[in-house]
């Protein structure tokens, strides 16, 4: 690696502070690694699909990482390093320079080339139907060829986080996925990649199954198979591990977190989750449909109001929801991610529950009686959604806020959310949701979900609010396009100060990922969320 491309690694890594060991990722074939050995892995989310770019959820990506790989790996921390990139440098604030590995193989043995690259990378945004596309990780990028290993991506302006953003792209063979479409790609045409395995089936409501790649240019893995099987249920995956018909499950139910972690049969492992479940507000309309006054009425929207978001953040008891519902297993949060990330701010605080403030506040924005309400949410998409929910509402209620509950399955509810109401706007005043920062830092978290909404600009996508603040729309772009590192974070920091001050959103908690095997296996817990293969080891 260069200078430029150590500078880079560098401060990619100093992110978490934490150095990505690329040594195991390259390290020899290992005894174990020869063993037929069958790994059966419970998820908690079934996928939509298995074409990589079809959808961006964390239930897809996790799955077809096994078999497509980014050209930027990221560790358990989120931290970068190379992936099918061996190295890389910026050439200009406007140029970076990548080198693949050479001699890395497809599953079909053709050579990973730079035209699978940008095959890949044009592919994209041209997706059929996506519903939560990755275009934003490739929006405004050039890529010109320069030799079979080497290539470069151009921007408009300086792209800071280049190597995250590349890091969520998942690279398809160019000869086997040019025609395929994501039906193609589910029933296993075009499904090549480079990855540690090779697709097998998915059998959409059952199972996703891979097989090892014993052709694999990086660590083999010590299963020959691989199977996902969806469960749903809390109690049923919990049963299924502990009849040993799974040997692993992901998000383990906060009411068996402790009882699994005496269990002598089971090994469980966590770490605080990069996922915040927040409250977005309507903020677009004048009247929002689902606010009434008591006598039924339609009012004007009061979440326009400050006071009226300062009462509802206020209104949320949060420890009491994480003692109760998450039972410890989550953190009350203040902003998009916990503080311990870089570009967080440090002088954000969870809001403190003040009933009576809430109530002084509803007074003064002119609502003494407060008002009818409807939240709306996802039933089974997030650890305890509904209860949560029930939870806020009850909260509201005792604040003088009358508080009615509806919930949803997650694809109904997201549609709905996004794009069910007039012109195809956000339908709902209120909803609970969760986001991950797929990028481990804080601008794509403020850039989706509090920009303000531009589909040209691949702003605001998530933003079912539609709040909007060009103060902080200006500052996230101006730290969007530095690359020092500390002028950076200090910028997000400052976005994220604007944002949470004017509560763009309401932040409830960050939750703990956990995990759950069998004895003898070693998860290693990720702040993605990510249940992978490849991090469970004998």
């Amino acid at each position: 690696m260069d200078k430029n491309s150590t500078i880079a690694y560098r401060q990619a890594t100093t992110w978490r502070g934490v150095s990505f060991a690329v040594a195991a990722i390259l390290a020899g074939t290992s005894p174990l690694a020869l063993q037929a050995q069958e790994l059966k892995i419970a998820m908690s989310s079934e996928p939509s699909s298995a074409d990589p770019h079809y959808h961006n959820l964390t239930p897809n990506n996790q799955v077809v990482r096994h078999v497509f790989e980014p050209l930027v790996f990221q560790d358990e921390f989120q931290a970068i390093g190379p992936g099918l990139a061996a190295n890389w440098k910026i050439i200009d604030d406007v140029t970076w320079e990548f080198k693949l590995r050479a001699n890395v193989k497809f599953h079909d043995g053709s050579p990973l080339t730079v035209e699978d690259v940008i095959f890949s990378l044009n592919r994209v945004p041209n997706v059929p139907k996506s519903p939560a596309p990755k275009t934003a990780y490739v929006r405004g990028k050039t890529i010109e060829k320069v030799d079979d290993l080497t290539f470069r991506v151009k921007t408009a302006k300086p792209e800071a986080l280049m190597l995250n953003h590349l890091a969520n792209i998942e690279i398809m063979s160019a000869k086997a996925a040019a025609t395929a479409t994501t039906e193609d790609i589910n029933a296993g045409k075009g499904n090549i990649g480079t990855g540690p395995y090779q697709f097998v089936e998915f059998v959409p409501g059952d199972r996703f199954v891979v097989k090892r790649n014993d052709a694999y240019w990086g660590q083999k893995q010590p299963w020959a198979k691989v199977t996902f099987k969806f469960i749903k249920s809390d109690p049923t995956r919990v049963a299924a591990l502990l009849s040993g018909d799974v040997d692993v499950i992901e998000t383990v139910p906060t009411a068996d977190a402790q009882r699994l972690s005496k269990e002598p049969k089971v090994t469980v492992s966590s770490a605080l989750s990069n996922r915040l479940v927040y409250l977005h507000m309507d903020r677009y309309r004048a009247e929002t449909p689902f606010v009434k006054g008591k006598d039924g009425a339609q009012i004007k929207n009061p979440f326009h109001d400050l006071k009226v978001r300062q009462a509802l953040t206020k209104a949320i008891n949060r420890p009491a929801i994480i003692d109760r519902i998450m039972e410890g297993e989550a953190v009350p949060a203040s902003q998009m991610l916990p503080d311990s990330y870089a570009g967080t701010s440090k002088k954000l605080k969870p809001t403190a529950y003040d009933l009576d403030g809430a109530k002084k506040l509803l007074a003064e924005a002119g609502f003494p009686n407060g008002f009818k309400l409807t939240i709306v949410g996802p039933n089974g998409r997030y650890t305890n959604d509904t209860k949560i929910i029930e939870a806020v509402a009850q909260m509201f209620t005792r604040a003088g806020i009358e508080t009615a509950v509806e919930t949803l399955p997650p694809a109904v509810f997201f549609s709905r959310a996004s794009s069910g109401g007039p012109d195809k706007q956000p339908e709902f005043s209120m909803i609970l949701a969760g986001w991950s920062a797929g990028t481990g830092e804080p601008s794509d978290s403020l850039k989706s979900l509090l920009g303000t909404y531009d589909t040209k600009l691949g702003r605001g996508s998530a933003n079912r609010g539609r709040y909007s603040n060009p103060a902080m729309d200006a500052v996230l772009d101006k730290a969007l396009a530095t690359v020092d590192f500390d002028k950076r974070s200090a910028m997000l920091a400052e976005a994220s100060e604007i944002a949470m001050n004017d509560i763009g959103l309401i932040p409830l908690h960050y939750q703990k990922n956990s995990w759950a095997a069998k004895k003898g296996l070693k998860v290693t817990a990720r702040t993605d969320e990510y249940t992978l293969a490849m991090s469970v080891k004998p």
